[in-house]
């Protein structure tokens, strides 16, 4: 598939576009210490499938489970054979956002660990979810909200996304909160997600000039240093006038590949030196033809599929070669490969050879 007319089009005009776009703001391309979400993880038991459950072959455990919430609610079960097809054993994760306290309420997503067919239909039974100190930190319960489906015929079968995992919105209650009392900090570090020399020194200004006075100091290209201890206003408060400056921030000459897809994206200050690319594309195509071979009248023989092969090897369009100026831009690199006729996967080879050969200036990354 070539590149349309209309995509190249719009790329030359983001690129263009890009000067004169909103800088971001500081919140938006650092991280401030100390400020972070928490992952919570539980296992409990989803009840109520059409089914779709785990055998008890296969995923014992199960059984086991099921017989342990029961006896605990005062139901014996002792001796007791139990076939759980409604019921999956699942793991339950969710994120433990900053600053969040009891009583509030906070999104889970549930697996399956075991060989249920379907969480759909399914209600998550009261489970602890956990930290990495092992402390449970909320509790979660709730129907699951499956986005994938699973319709199986007698000859037929038909996935779409995942039916074994699924959600539940606002399903774990917070039942203990993380003391950090951040008001207490006279000193506070900004992370920046992208570390650069230039853009770690813009923060430093730009916080320093709103501020009148040299609160920001630039340690290294990943981190500025906020001295309090001058302010009359709470950390919080400081932080709420500073986090929505904005800062002219340096992005790197990057091309990402992700070979999975098909997808190439191209920073703007991509650029390449004068080379001459040679592009052809080679065809191959197999044809199987089989012909089945019929035993003559009355005779014992049985009927034999023969294999018929046609290979063919030709090229899809003739060779082309272009010539590329010095310091070519992204909009004039796109629209050179493009003129060459060449598909996403080429361009991408093309883009791999260039870096090779030393002609691209930027850092690739292929995923």
């Amino acid at each position: 598939m070539k590149w349309p007319a209309l995509v190249l089009a719009c790329l030359t005009a983001a690129s263009a576009a890009f000067s004169a776009a909103a800088e971001p703001r500081i919140r938006d391309i650092v991280d401030v210490q100390g400020v972070r979400q928490n992952d919570l993880v539980g296992y409990g038991i989803v009840v109520g499938l059409n089914g779709t459950g785990d055998s008890v072959k296969n995923a014992p455990f199960t059984e086991d489970s099921l017989s342990y919430m029961l006896e605990r609610l005062g139901v014996n079960v002792q001796g007791e054979q139990i076939k759980p097809k409604n019921v999956a054993a699942v793991l339950v994760t969710a994120t433990l956002p900053s600053f969040a306290r009891n009583g509030s309420s906070i999104d889970v997503t549930v697996a399956s660990i075991g060989d249920a067919k379907s969480l759909e239909g399914g209600t998550l039974i009261l489970t602890p979810l956990k930290g990495a100190d092992n402390e449970v930190y909320a509790v979660a319960q709730g129907s699951v909200i499956v986005s994938g489906i699973d319709v199986q015929a007698q000859g037929a079968r038909e996935t779409r996304g995942s039916p074994t995992t699924g959600g539940v919105p606002n399903g774990a209650r917070v039942e203990r909160e993380i003391n950090y009392d951040f008001n207490q900090r006279s000193y506070i570090t900004l992370a920046l997600r992208n570390p650069d020399f230039t853009t770690a020194a813009r923060i430093e200004d730009t916080i320093n000039a709103a501020v009148g006075m040299p609160i920001a100091s630039m340690r290294d290209p990943g981190t500025v240093d906020l001295n309090l201890q001058a302010m009359s206003d709470s950390p919080a408060r400081v932080l709420a006038g500073i986090e929505n400056l904005t800062v002219a921030a340096v992005t790197p000459a990057r091309i990402v590949i992700d070979e999975k897809s098909g997808t190439i994206v191209l920073g703007e200050d991509v650029t390449i030196s004068k080379v001459a690319i040679a592009q052809g594309n080679i065809a191959i195509k197999i044809n199987e033809r089989p012909v089945a071979s019929q035993p003559g009248p009355f005779s014992n023989g049985e009927t034999v599929t023969l294999p018929r092969s046609e290979i063919s090897i030709g090229e899809t369009g003739s060779g082309h070669i272009a010539e590329l100026e010095p310091n070519v831009s992204l909009s004039q690199l796109i629209a050179g490969l493009n003129a060459l006729g060449v598909s996403p996967q080429e361009m991408a080879d093309i883009i791999r050879s260039m870096k090779a050969a030393g002609a691209i200036h930027a850092e690739l990354v292929i995923r």
